[in-house]
C-alpha cells in the first residue's frame, strides 16, 4: 500500500467507493475494507497529513470535515443506537492522510 491511499487510490478514482455524503472539500465513504460491521471513513479532499500537522489555515476545512463526521456519526447513531469516532497517529496510521473513522459494532477483521 502507498503512504497516502486516500489521494493515490480513492481521490484519483482508482478505488470505487460507496458515498455516504460528500461536500466540495469533504468526503465520507464506507471503507473498502471494513474493520467493523458498520465502517466509515470521512476524508478532507486535499492532501494533509494527519491531525498534528492541521495548520491555522485548515481551520474551515477541519470544521468542515468535523460537520460531516458529525452528521454520519448521528446518521450510525440513528439506525444502530450508537457509534465510536476515531482517527490514527504515527505509527497506528497506515494511511498518511488524515481521516476519521466512524465506527460501530463488533470487529470483524484484524
Amino acid at each position: 500500500m502507498s503512504e497516502d491511499f486516500y489521494c493515490d487510490e480513492v481521490l484519483s478514482g482508482k478505488t470505487p467507493v460507496q458515498k455516504v455524503m460528500e461536500t466540495d472539500r469533504v468526503l465520507a465513504y464506507y471503507h473498502t475494507r471494513p474493520f467493523y460491521e458498520e465502517h466509515v471513513v470521512v476524508i478532507p479532499k486535499r492532501h494533509i497529513h494527519s491531525l498534528l500537522t492541521l495548520e491555522e489555515s485548515h481551520s474551515e476545512l477541519l470544521l468542515e470535515m468535523l460537520d460531516v463526521v458529525k452528521q454520519v456519526a448521528a446518521q450510525v447513531v440513528e439506525e444502530k443506537g450508537a457509534c465510536r469516532i476515531m482517527t490514527n497517529l504515527g505509527d497506528y496510521q497506515d494511511s498518511k492522510h488524515l481521516h476519521w473513522h466512524v465506527i460501530f459494532g463488533k470487529r470483524i477483521r484484524e
